[in-house]
């Protein structure tokens, strides 16, 4: 035994002695370190994927992690060539555009270009941390990851929440799905480079802590006694209850657990709340708050209102963050007012402590389980080129069907047959272009969620329904959860192989349907449960024609408003491991389900998809994200455009909303109750005409064009009689994105062909201005138009910037406006102001009523004088995949500023039903002859046969 000891110190001795080394392997390099602790970096790997992009390893193991990635793709091709050589202990790997640089003592990796020009480098020691963890028998680490960042970097991406933030830069995001909010782990900087991290569990990016208690601070009631503040309940006076008043340390109600901490028996409905009296900090510096609210909430610090009243559903909070500067041992006032919607309500403030400035606007990237640290260095010459990078390993986005382009109809819900019918009737009876209509849940049986049947009480003849729709030159989506009561043939189907998530039926949880009812989700990660999720959907549902699917409720969410711990035990353990691990990917293996079900049997008609979650790779199942219920206020309006754009930049180039809001102030139902009974537009009615118009023209600038909602309903005729303004500037914005059909489909073609991203913050095209890294709420439809929405009630101007690379030109007028500077420009009722640039070519086609009713041989061709530009029209046959065949064709145009002439060339590629012929309407817009957007207006009439010509303007 005693020699045993000492041959085992011996060898500790050995290895602790033991010089870091490297071997090169056949895409890379993997370093061996020594190490110190037992949760230390033991080994970094680099390996090459292409001469842009470089995955990164890193793991305190004796070997790498060997299960598969859920997210990269199997890449395809030979390795690219790379050199490897040591220098000064740091091992060089070379690309023909990257170098990367480990360090053979910490593990430091960092990137520079093939000059050796810093691009990006881990932080100092290489900035690794690992934690183990274990979770139901599963091993594993809690790793963080750290990146130096220059004070001139901006960060976008993470997918899309609702704080309405922008520029990540020196912010802090949590990474995890839930109804609104959509995490994608991917980050894109303004250095033209970006992080895919390539972990599924609960993430964070910036600050690891969790948000702490305002017992935190010193608290003062309201009467200046130490321990706590003031909490005041007031009742609605109708209740006859009293008022509570008592001194409460915390503020945290934040879930179906901690509510139960508040007053009991107490009338919340109506309710006025106020915590209030004073805190002090043990520190100085800038405190980071999170709030938490469902109902009317306003939050005063230091006598500033720091949070400005706003509002969200009981049943579905959101959150909302701040910060406020406090000196250390300061007593400052502190109030917050709170008026509950609803009988259950939610609210929760909590703040992280001051960090200094150089640490917080680092990039930092955390994850709670994982095996290893695992992340995708990908570089470009530009934000666009980055992109690609990320499709390049996570796969293509597919070209939507055309249809799909145009308007889609929705409300929350059409109850019966006839109701989703005269819908569409009304529409095409009013000459309103549209393209679908969705039939949104509870269209089955009361108590059949799950079972794909139908209420023949209420939907006597689905099928035929579907083929009314497809008469009327319409397509049809469906809503399917992932959910099934027990008592269903479909639930007992997967039951019977362990393929449901049992937690929820273990613990008897009912739904918010009829009596309620048990039920609960399958398992989305088990092959063979998606091999069955499909094949039920298609006995019931794809065999009676509809379209596309609406996947709701993907996050999983099992039930609202649990805490973080139970929502994990609801959704699993999953088939691949705990879902601890799994936390964040759902989504994307029930996407996987319907594209890989639907193309295995219909391979020539294209998948649809719209999800309410989503992850990295999401793109590649032919699948659109919508930001969830979200409220109807304009402050939730304005959220959505920095959350569209960060999505986006997320690399999922489809994205859409509820225009109006989902979930709607009670104020709203009632204007509109009182107008049906009065025909009075009351003050309500009034302002949410206006919201819905502000919304509709934002919306018409979406990838996707899509309306959807609670009472009131969401149809225009039902928002506004035809002769109001509401109504004509709806239906404008309508039949302009038909118009405009030819110029979205191109786009459509250029997210597959070329990678593209539709809906484009400022700063991916005009770079070189530093103002606009800042700029969410403005931004590029294609690479022509800057859309301005207007988000602010009774707003008739707003401020918009133009970017100073570029003149710009009114739509409206042709106008010019000189770059680089800010404006206060109109913005009435009717319009949403909307630039093109210098050099901007947009074809519009001709007025139709959806987008299959005529092909587009007649085109009017904007041209905006300037700068020299271009265009390249995309077209195919609409709704199948032959474009992967090359059965497509493609028209460039392209603008010469010094001899002012267009080029028209030559045509390349064909599908079937191609124009061989069609004329252009060209029309030139310059400094001095400024022209307004006008199908009718008279350009220069040019007949083209497919054959390249050159015109001069």
């Amino acid at each position: 035994m005693r020699n045993t000891s000492i041959y085992l110190l011996a060898g500790l001795l050995f290895m602790s002695c033991v010089k870091p080394e490297y071997e090169k392997t056949a895409d890379g390099v993997i370093v061996k370190l020594e190490q110190k602790q037992s949760n230390d970096l033991k080994m970094v790997r680099l390996q090459v994927i292409n001469d842009k992009t470089i995955h990164v390893s890193a793991t305190p193991e004796d070997k790498f992690s060997e299960e598969k990635s859920l997210i990269i793709l199997p890449q395809t091709g030979k390795t690219p060539s790379f050199l490897l050589e040591n220098k000064n202990g740091t091992v060089v790997l070379s690309t023909k555009n990257l170098k990367a640089f480990v360090n053979l003592k910490t593990g430091e990796v960092n990137f520079a270009d093939i000059k050796g020009n810093s691009i990006l480098r881990e932080n100092k020691g290489g900035g690794k941390s690992f934690t183990p963890i274990e979770v139901e028998g599963t091993k594993g680490y809690t790793m963080r990851q750290v990146f130096e960042s220059p004070d001139d970097e901006a960060f976008y991406g993470l997918g899309q929440h609702q704080s309405d933030e922008f520029n990540y830069k020196g912010k802090n995001e949590s990474l995890f799905q839930y109804n609104t909010k959509v995490s994608v782990p991917f980050v894109l900087s303004n250095k033209n480079y970006g992080i895919l991290w390539d972990n599924y569990s609960l993430s964070k990016f910036g600050d690891d802590r969790d948000y702490a208690q305002l017992n935190q601070f010193k608290l003062f009631d309201a009467n200046g006694k130490e321990g706590g503040l003031t909490a005041t309940y007031v009742p609605d006076s109708r209740s006859g209850k009293a008022t509570v008043t008592r001194t409460e340390s915390t503020v945290d109600y934040e879930d179906i657990k901690t509510i139960k901490n508040l007053p009991d028996n107490f009338p919340f409905d109506g309710a006025n709340v106020t915590y209030s009296g004073e805190l002090e900090a043990d520190q100085s510096g800038v405190y980071r708050f999170w709030l938490y609210y469902a109902g009317y909430t306003e939050v005063y610090i230091n006598n500033v209102k720091v949070v400005q009243e706003r509002w969200r559903t009981a049943w579905n909070p959101n959150n909302y963050k701040f910060t406020v500067h406090l000196e250390k041992g300061k007593r400052v006032p502190i109030r917050i007012e709170w008026k509950p919607d609803g009988g259950v309500s939610y609210l929760a403030l909590k703040a992280l402590s001051p960090v200094p400035d150089s640490q917080q606007n680092k990039l930092a990237l955390y994850s709670e389980m994982g095996n290893e640290i695992n992340y995708y260095f990908i570089k470009g010459k530009n934000m666009d080129e980055v992109i690609s990078g990320y499709r390049k390993l996570t796969g293509k986005s597919q070209v939507m069907p055309k249809w799909a382009m145009g308007y889609w109809q929705s409300r929350e819900r059409y109850k019966t047959q006839n109701e989703l019918l005269g819908t569409l009737k009304e529409f095409r009876k009013r000459e309103i272009p549209i393209d679908n209509i969705v039939l949104d849940w509870n269209y089955w049986p009361e108590n059949a969620w799950g079972s794909h049947d139908f209420d023949l009480a209420r939907f006597s003849d689905a099928k035929a329904m579907v083929d009314s729709v497809h008469q009327m030159n319409a397509k049809i989506m469906i809503s399917v959860w992932p959910k099934f009561y027990v008592t269903t043939d479909n639930y007992k189907a997967f039951d019977k192989n362990g393929w449901m998530y049992q937690q929820a039926v273990k613990d008897s949880i009912k739904d918010w349907v009829g009596k309620g009812y048990v039920g609960s989700f399958y398992d989305a990660y088990s092959e063979g449960a998606r091999k069955l999720f499909w094949k039920q959907m298609q006995d019931k549902l794809y065999k009676k024609g509809f379209d596309a699917w609406w996947m709701d409720a993907s996050e999983p969410n099992v039930r609202d408003c649990t805490d973080m711990e139970y929502r994990k035990k609801l959704c699993g353990p999953t088939a691949l491991g705990p879902s601890t691990k799994y936390f964040n990917t759902y989504a994307l293996m029930n996407a996987q389900a319907i594209y890989e079900g639907q193309r295995g049997v219909d391979p020539d008609k294209r998948v649809f998809l719209l999800t309410r979650s989503g992850f990295a790779g999401l793109q590649r199942y032919s699948t659109a994200t919508w930001s969830g219920d979200i409220g109807t206020r304009w402050e939730d309006m304005k959220a959505q455009i920095s959350a569209g754009l960060n999505f986006s930049m997320a690399g999922i180039p489809y994205w859409t909303m509820d225009i109006g809001g989902f979930c709607v102030e009670k104020r709203y139902e009632r204007g509109q109750r009182v107008f049906d009974k009065t025909g009075d537009e009351n003050a309500d009615l009034k302002e949410w005409r206006e919201l819905n118009t502000r919304w509709y023209q934002f919306g018409s600038f979406a990838p996707l064009f899509r309306a959807h909602g609670q009472f009131p309903y969401r149809e225009v005729y039902n928002i506004a009689p035809d002769n109001h303004p509401a109504y004509q500037s709806i239906v404008y914005y309508t039949k302009l994105r038909y118009s405009m059909m030819p110029y979205i489909y191109s786009l459509a073609g250029m997210t597959y062909f070329k990678d593209y991203t539709i809906m484009r913050a400022l700063v991916m095209d005009f770079e070189k201005d530093t103002k606009v890294n800042n700029i969410g709420d403005q931004y590029m439809f294609g690479p022509s138009l800057m859309v301005c929405p207007v988000y602010q009630y009774g707003a008739r101007t707003r401020e918009v910037y133009f970017p100073e690379t570029t003149g710009w030109y009114d739509f409206y007028t042709g106008k010019y406006v000189r770059g680089g500077q800010t404006l206060k420009v109109d913005a009435p009722y009717e319009k949403m102001p909307l630039y093109a640039h210098e050099g901007a070519i947009i074809p519009y086609g001709p007025n139709i009523q959806y987008t299959s009713e005529k092909p587009a041989d007649h085109i009017t061709l904007y041209i905006y004088g300037g700068q020299n530009g271009s265009f390249t029209l995309y077209e195919d046959e609409g709704d199948n995949y032959n474009y992967e065949k090359g059965k497509y064709a493609t028209i460039e145009f392209s603008y010469d500023e010094v001899s002012k002439s267009l080029t028209i060339g030559d045509r390349k590629g064909e599908f079937k039903g191609m124009p061989k012929e069609r004329s252009f309407n060209v029309v030139y817009v310059n400094k001095s002859t400024p022209k307004p957007f006008d199908l009718k207006i008279k350009g220069k009439a040019v007949k083209y046969n497919g054959l390249k010509q050159v015109i001069k303007l």
